[in-house]
């Protein structure tokens, strides 16, 4: 009986713990939201958006813990965020998302940061990947002149 019941308190126990794991984290969320609306401005050649999508993006990355992100991924994020958001054309704002973007599909596969599939896209004209809510091509790094090129690499649950 007693081996029984330790059992059943282990598997609990185990079950909490994975459960506990797969939680989306609030902050981490938050930020993911942020870089699709970057994404879609820049999808959409809208550089005044684009910039503002940036300047939430640096809000939210700013009031995030070391806890739960590594400080030099926070950095670099604020860093490309801001870049972005003061940059003075939607060129020069398409050139630091690509390590925005890379550091985000990091981050992504290392937290869980959304309760849906993500998809990581990629063109081969541009050279990058971005991460997306749909598997859709909407390409952030060339806009409307090649909106649908590229095609999804992965997902991440």
């Amino acid at each position: 009986m007693k081996k029984h019941i330790i059992t059943f308190l282990f598997s609990i126990f185990t079950f909490l713990s994975v459960t506990a794991q797969a939680k989306t984290n609030p902050q981490l969320s938050k930020l993911y939201q942020n870089y699709i609306a970057i994404k879609s401005a820049l999808a959409s050649d809208d550089f005044k958006k684009t910039s503002i999508a940036a300047g939430e993006f640096m809000k939210t990355a700013s009031s995030i813990n070391s806890k739960s992100l590594d400080e030099k991924k926070l950095n670099a994020l604020k860093s490309d965020a801001k870049t972005i958001s003061l940059a003075k054309n939607i060129e020069a704002q398409r050139k630091p998302f690509y390590k925005l973007s890379e550091v985000m599909i990091s981050i992504a596969h290392e937290n869980k940061i959304s309760d849906k599939t993500i998809f990581v896209q990629y063109c081969p004209m541009a050279k990058g990947s971005w991460l997306s809510n749909e598997k859709q091509i909407i390409n952030p790094y060339y806009g409307s002149s090649m909106l649908k090129c590229g095609s999804v690499k992965s997902e991440i649950e």
